[in-house]
C-alpha cells in the first residue's frame, strides 16, 4: 500500500507540472528490488497513464506549441524506439538513473520561469539534436525525457512554465510510446499485470487529478516545481544510498 500511495502522489505532482513520473517510478520499483529489466516497461505505461490527460488538457486550453514541439519529437521518436531496443547492463542502467534523477531534481530545484518578452523559441537543427540525446536516454532506462526538456525551455529561455509544461507533456507521450514499442520489440514479455493493477490505478487517478491542477491558474506552478524537484532529489538519494551499499 505504500508503493501504491507513494505512485499517486508522484503522478499527481508530477501531472501538475507536465511529467509523466517515470524516472520516480523507476526508482521506487529498484528500491523495491524489482527486477530491472521489467521497471522500464512499467515506469513507460504509466507515464502514458498520466501524460495522456495532461496534453489533452494543455492542447485543450492552448498551452501548447506544435512549432516549438515538432523538432523535438521528430528525432526523439525513434531514437527513443532505438534505444529501448538496446540490452543494457544493470549496473550501467543504474548509473544512468541515479545520475539523471539528481540531476533533474537540482534542475527542478533551481530553475526560474523568464518574462515574456525574453521568450526566443530554439533553431530547428538545435532542437532536432537535444530531441534526439534526450529521446535515446528515454529510450535506455524507460523515462519520457519531459523531466529534462521542460528545464531546458525555461533556463535556456525558449518558453515559459506553463507552455514548457504543455511541451513537456506531449513529449513523454510520444517518447513513452516508442521507447515502450523498443522495449516490448526487444522482449516480447510482462509480469503478471495483476502484480502492478493497484500501481496502475493509483497514477490514473493521481494523473488525473494534477493534470486537472496544471491548468488552473489558481495554482502556484513554482510552489509544485520545487515541491516535485526536492520529491525527486530524496528519491534520488535513497536509490543512491541502496546502490552504495552494495
Amino acid at each position: 500500500m505504500i508503493l501504491v500511495g507513494s505512485f499517486f502522489v508522484i503522478a499527481l505532482l508530477y501531472a501538475t507540472v507536465g511529467f509523466g513520473g517515470g524516472s520516480s517510478y523507476i526508482a521506487l520499483l529498484a528500491l523495491e528490488n524489482t527486477p530491472y529489466t521489467v521497471i522500464p516497461k512499467i515506469s513507460l505505461l504509466c507515464n502514458l497513464l498520466v501524460v495522456s490527460m495532461g496534453s489533452y488538457h494543455f492542447i485543450k486550453r492552448k498551452h501548447f506549441s506544435k512549432d516549438l514541439i515538432l523538432p523535438f519529437v521528430l528525432s526523439s521518436a525513434p531514437m527513443a524506439f532505438l534505444g529501448g531496443l538496446y540490452k543494457i547492463e544493470e549496473k550501467t542502467f543504474f548509473m544512468i538513473l541515479t545520475s539523471s534523477l539528481i540531476l533533474s531534481g537540482l534542475r527542478l530545484l533551481f530553475v526560474s520561469d523568464k518574462m515574456k518578452d525574453q521568450i526566443k523559441p530554439p533553431g530547428f537543427l538545435l532542437s532536432f539534436g537535444i530531441g534526439a540525446l534526450l529521446g535515446l536516454l528515454s529510450g535506455l532506462v524507460g523515462i519520457g525525457g519531459g523531466i529534462f526538456l521542460s528545464p531546458l525551455l525555461i533556463n535556456m529561455g525558449w518558453a515559459r512554465s506553463k507552455e514548457a509544461a504543455a511541451v513537456a507533456s506531449f513529449f513523454i507521450l510520444i517518447n513513452s510510446l516508442t521507447g515502450l514499442g523498443g522495449q516490448f520489440y526487444k522482449e516480447l514479455s510482462f509480469p503478471d499485470l495483476g502484480n502492478y493493477l493497484g500501481l496502475f490505478l493509483a497514477v490514473l487517478i493521481g494523473g488525473q487529478i494534477g493534470a486537472r491542477l496544471s491548468v488552473h491558474s489558481k495554482i502556484s506552478y513554482w510552489w509544485i516545481q520545487k515541491g516535485t524537484g526536492f520529491l525527486t532529489l530524496v528519491i534520488s538519494v535513497r536509490l543512491l544510498l541502496k546502490a552504495l551499499s552494495y
